[in-house]
């Protein structure tokens, strides 16, 4: 064979390798444009020194454990199975350093804080019963505790103030039952009851002064694998379980059907005699739809899937997440939920600290349950049920998922797997943009990417997703959505003046969420002043025409230079802008500053009069803020709920009309909305239009909008080909995104720490 026939026999040969490899590089393999980012280009790095801010790890919590057991003097049982008599731990967690600590350790080269935990114990089991906060530590070997308790409150805890535990629900469960032996009758006349179908709904706070633990139970048909609180059958008992002996506990009234009765024999006997008015509720079949998320439609084609085609382009190391020009730590609070600390851009602290505080639901209805329900969600543990997000769907498929872990009510620390994302989303819409057909023919665009870290809390029905949001502008989104089951009552008289009717006995209850946030900005350092500017008509005379008059815009600037000016009441009129500012100034000769705008439609707050308003005096407010102190770290405490009438920590008294000039500030900012169900929140509630939360916008404190520097902006001219790769980067991705992710086998493990039915 001469050479010339080999070489027409190798070039189809040639030709079809390479046709077959490009089809492998396609379909099968991984294209080099593919593979995973650098992120060395990054302006910023990874430090240990997040770990200042760190929740306790399982081996932390376990020796915090193990020291009280062996230095408190005195026996300890583990939470889940101890008595309201006993002392247990109820729960642990971090305990943050001073700021000043803090700082001179991040800014300073000071050395680093000692870590300590922070303990919670019940003591039920001595004469005088209390709940008593030790700083335990250092860690990871604890050799020391001291109490606290005075210190932060003023006083002793009173034990009446603790949070309810699992175990006492379940023993005020078993208690329920047995007394619904009493009224055989009437239950099985009106719900069918068989020991097994019915489900209890807790209210709160627990009677109408300090001492009291007093609940009201609502009574719900139990659906398996759907919403209960969608089906109440009209009974409702009030329980005191002051005492610390379950066998004192006693039902002091019953409420059926719009009637008060005296206990369950009263209720019983007036049924005999014919007396009461009894309903019959329809017993929930299997396949009920009524209220049952189960999908109605077959599944179509999987919808539009949010990928990075080189991989993320964050970086998390610890507890330190780093997304272009911010960096940031994070961690779980597990009574108060998410919060973020050392938020920097480009280098520089915007941030101390983010983070939730509170979530407030105040119910309305003419059922006693709905009519006294208040609820303060800390006090049942936001971060302690932030359990799983499902992926693909609570969060976008490829997003990091990362575990939390706590000890609560427990001896042994537990994890909620997944439990927080963090990923980065297309926003959908411009962050900038313009197309100029004047003069010069050009377009100049931004995609608004943004970094999000979420977690969801299941609060009994409701469901929040707590969001915390990055932009590439330098601004911060701290939004919250609602979803979940609305609460209900029992559909009597005059319900729909409380709500809307929302099934055959099914009263949708109105309420009013309020959420309060911590927002503690260094702009520009520590010292900070609060600014307003608004806008105002002045009428002038037009200087080219005297005879002429003008309403003129004109910019009104004004100081709030104490607390008790930088308070907003929640209805009340704010300033557009306002800012807190620093006495550095920009290249204009503006003073640097950081403006906070709230999105919010709450409804009104609880009326100064109530017994129980001081309790939760942090919402009377959109915004206040107030000099920063280490002995007002929050605005509320988990002792509020049960004592409401004397609360640990009242956010009022923080308001004391102290200078806010050059000091080092905290804004506390309320957000909500009013909800009152309708049909449509049948299954349950959507997150369209439930969303509310403020931004942190940088306002003069660059010289100009720092997304200039960000390297997903385009621009081309109208001579110039924007299909080309050199021209715009975006005419590249048919090529750099041509591959699809290599997507993580879906898991979930959400009911691990789940008690059986």
């Amino acid at each position: 064979m001469n050479l010339k026939t080999v070489l027409i026999l190798l070039v189809p040969a040639l030709a079809t390798i390479v046709a077959l490899v490009c089809v492998w590089l396609t379909r099968g393999g991984r294209p080099a444009s593919c593979e995973p980012q650098s992120l060395s280009s990054q302006e910023g790095k990874h430090s240990d020194q997040s770990l200042v801010f760190a929740d306790l790890t399982p081996e932390e919590m376990k020796q915090v454990v193990t020291y009280l057991q062996e230095n408190l003097g005195v026996p300890l049982v583990d939470a889940s199975q101890a008595n309201p008599s006993e002392n247990c731990i109820y729960y642990t967690d971090v305990q943050i350093p001073t700021k000043a600590e803090v700082l001179g350790f991040l800014d300073r080269g000071g050395r680093r804080p000692p870590r300590q935990a922070l303990a919670v114990v019940y003591f039920g089991n001595q004469p005088d019963p209390n709940v008593t906060e030790y700083v335990v530590g250092p860690l990871p070997k604890p050799t020391t505790h001291r109490d606290v308790t005075v210190r932060k409150y003023g006083g002793k805890l009173p034990y009446h103030r603790r949070p309810v535990t699992e175990k006492e629900y379940k023993d005020i469960d078993r208690f329920v039952y047995q007394e619904f032996t009493k009224a055989p009758g009437l239950l099985r006349e009106c719900c069918d009851y068989d020991e097994t179908n019915f489900a209890t709904l807790t209210t709160a706070p627990r009677g109408f002064q300090s001492g009291d633990r007093a609940t009201w139970f609502v009574l719900f048909q139990n659906v398996d694998g759907s919403g209960y609180y969608l089906h109440p059958v009209g009974l409702e008992v009030l329980v005191n379980h002051s005492s610390l002996d379950a066998s004192q506990w006693r039902i002091s009234q019953v409420f059926y059907n719009g009637q008060y009765y005296e206990d369950m024999e009263q209720l019983e006997t007036e049924f005999i005699q014919d007396h009461v008015k009894d309903v019959k509720v329809k017993k929930v079949r299997p396949d009920e739809e009524f209220g049952s998320m189960r999908p109605r439609a077959a599944p179509m084609a999987p919808g539009p899937l949010q990928y990075e085609p080189r991989g993320p382009r964050y970086s998390i190391q610890n507890n330190h997440v780093i997304f272009q020009s911010w960096s940031f730590a994070f961690g779980m609070d597990v009574n108060t939920g998410p919060r973020l600390f050392d938020i920097k851009f480009n280098g520089e602290r915007i941030v101390y600290e983010l983070s939730l505080q509170e979530a407030l639901a105040v119910y309305g209805s003419n059922c006693p349950g709905g009519m006294v329900t208040r609820y303060m969600d800390g006090s049942f543990g936001i971060g302690k049920f932030a359990f799983e997000l499902v992926r693909g769907v609570d969060c976008p498929y490829t997003a990091t998922y990362l575990d939390r872990h706590y000890l609560v009510e427990s001896e042994t620390p537990k994890v909620n797997k997944n439990s927080l994302c963090i990923f980065e989303q297309d926003t959908s819409v411009p962050l900038r943009r313009h197309y100029s057909n004047l003069q010069s023919l050009y377009y100049g665009g931004l995609t608004k990417y943004a970094l999000v870290l979420r977690a969801i809390s299941t609060l009994i029905n409701y469901d929040y997703v707590w969001d915390f949001i990055f932009y590439q502008n330098g601004a911060i989104e701290v939004k919250i959505h609602a979803t979940g089951y609305i609460s209900s009552s029992f559909l009597y008289g005059t319900g729909t003046e409380h709500g809307s009717q929302v099934g055959e006995h099914t009263l949708g209850t109105m309420h009013n969420h309020l959420i309060n946030y911590k927002v503690d900005l260094d702009v520009g350092g520590t010292k900070n002043s609060l600014v307003a500017h608004d806008m105002t008509f002045d009428t002038v005379q037009a200087p080219w025409s005297p005879e002429h008059q003008i309403q003129r815009p004109r910019l009104t600037k004004k100081v709030l230079d104490t607390e008790d000016k930088a308070v907003f009441p929640l209805h009340s009129k704010i300033p557009r802008y306002i800012h807190f500012t620093t006495n550095r100034e920009n290249k204009w000769g503006h003073q640097r500053g950081y403006r906070i705008q709230i999105v919010s439609f709450a409804g009104d707050h609880l009326p100064e009069a109530s017994s129980m308003e001081r309790s939760i005096s942090w919402g009377r407010y959109k915004l206040a803020v107030t000099k920063r102190k280490e002995e007002e770290p929050t605005s509320t405490s988990i002792y509020n709920q049960n004592d409401p009438w004397t609360p640990t920590v009242a956010f009022a008294d923080f308001i004391d009309n102290e200078t806010i000039i050059n000091e080092d500030l905290v804004a506390w900012i309320s957000v909500g909305f009013l909800h009152v169900p309708h049909t449509e929140d049948i299954p349950n509630t959507v997150t369209v239009g439930n969303g509310v939360g403020f931004f942190l916008r940088p306002y003069n404190y660059f010289d100009e909008d720092p997304s200039v520097h960000s390297p997903d902006g385009i621009y081309f001219r109208s001579d110039q080909d924007p299909s080309m790769c050199d021209v715009n980067h975006v005419a590249c991705l048919s090529k750099t995104a041509s591959c699809s992710p290599a997507l993580p086998p879906f898991t979930y493990n959400g009911f691990q720490n789940q008690a059986g039915p």
